[in-house]
């Protein structure tokens, strides 16, 4: 598809071209090009088994990509062996890339500020006061700065949500990815971590790539949405143009499926 940027005086910030992923002889990624701008929230949607998580997977190579490129904050990667030279091309993109996983993927035998600061003392960023100080801030961001010192089994699941956005917060991302942060969560907790998201969105201005099946947050939050069918983005457009006239029929079937 061609990538019709949705400002061209924005800075990319993911740049995408040619991307593909197969397992064995499934692919589930089938070429996929895009671009992340500066500020923008994109949320990617689709049926579950469409590809929508390994595409994020390999914005910051969790996933090596068969074919194609991923640019992140100036630096271009490929897919392939995993060469020391190349290992250590992927540890420095990531340090540009949070993400926030589905299951939270916490520590359980660390407190909450440990676990947020975890890559920042991995990376000697401060010293353990100035550290602290910065985990307290983000954990205050998230509104938990009061349960900095509980471990995990004594927060509840939105909690535990919060303290990985901290934690992906807290090497100071370019670009954040979250996959499907809100499914292993009661109904009742999504909101409270939707509320951070947006948060980070319009306060923050923190680009996004969002994939969920919370459509309310999309339309309130998305600056462009991506409808990932069988592989491929089969139709991208912004918020009011997806919900009120998708151009293709299974965009509105699944639309009409979880509105």
């Amino acid at each position: 598809m061609t990538v019709v940027p949705a400002d061209d005086e924005r800075d990319v910030v993911v740049r995408v071209r040619g991307l593909r992923k197969s397992f064995g002889h499934l692919e589930v990624v089938a070429g996929v090009d895009l671009d992340l701008h500066a500020g923008e929230v994109m949320v990617i949607f689709g049926r579950s088994g469409s590809g929508k998580s390994t595409l994020l997977r390999c914005v910051n190579f969790l996933e090596d990509p068969t074919a194609g490129t991923v640019e992140v904050a100036g630096m271009t990667l490929t897919g392939g062996h995993r060469t020391r030279r190349k290992r250590e091309q992927v540890r420095r993109l990531r340090r540009h890339v949070g993400m926030v996983f589905q299951q939270f993927n916490l520590f359980p035998q660390m407190t909450a500020i440990d676990n947020v600061l975890v890559a920042p003392q991995c990376a000697r960023l401060g010293n353990r006061d100035s550290l602290r100080a910065r985990g307290l801030e983000l954990l205050d961001r998230v509104g938990l700065a009061d349960k900095a010192d509980e471990h995990p089994i004594r927060l509840s699941g939105g909690q535990q949500q919060r303290v990985a956005i901290a934690r992906a917060l807290a090497m100071d991302p370019e670009v954040m990815l979250f996959d499907e942060p809100t499914s292993a969560l009661d109904p009742e907790l999504t909101g409270e971590v939707l509320s951070v998201m947006k948060s980070l969105a319009t306060d923050l201005h923190v680009p996004m790539m969002v994939v969920t099946h919370e459509m309310g947050f999309a339309r309130e939050v998305a600056s462009r949405m991506m409808f990932f069918h069988e592989g491929v983005v089969l139709e991208e457009g912004p918020p009011a143009q997806i919900f009120a006239e998708p151009k293709f029929p299974e965009t509105r079937t699944f639309l009409d499926a979880v509105l």
